[in-house]
């Protein structure tokens, strides 16, 4: 093991403190704006037969299709979960949540030939769909 001298030592840890300590001192915008940035396209469905074990079968095939799309940077289909409070929403059959790293790759989504045929193919399932875009706040 190397010897280190005391003052070698206290020099390099001034300079490790020095650079944490301007690290910090950046601000919460800046930092927030150094952040990367993200498009979260949140969808719920119901279903016209919420009880059509069939029509739960096609939807999700049709939803798990649309995972294959390239410009999606993480995917989530979800049903909803056992939980119980007021504020908790439950009367949708399945969610459909899509992180891309920017608006442009969300709108490449909504033009590609996958989701196309996905609404061709699966529309006539459902009778409300209720979208949630958000972005880096």
């Amino acid at each position: 093991m190397k010897k280190v001298s005391r003052r070698s030592f206290l020099e390099k840890s001034s300079m490790v403190l020095a650079s944490a300590a301007a690290i910090t001192a950046i601000p919460a915008s800046a930092q927030a704006a150094q952040a990367p940035s993200m498009f979260v396209h949140h969808v719920y469905f119901w279903l016209k037969n919420p009880s059509s074990k069939p029509d739960h079968a096609k939807l999700l095939k049709g939803l798990q299709s649309l995972t294959s799309i390239e410009a999606i940077k993480t995917s989530h289909i979800g049903v909803p979960a056992d939980t119980n409070r007021p504020v908790i929403e439950k009367s949708y059959q399945f969610s459909l949540l899509l992180i891309f790293n920017n608006r442009q790759d969300q709108d490449t989504y909504q033009t590609h030939p996958t989701h196309l045929k996905f609404v061709e193919d699966c529309s006539n399932l459902w009778t409300k769909v209720i979208v949630y875009d958000s972005v880096n706040a």
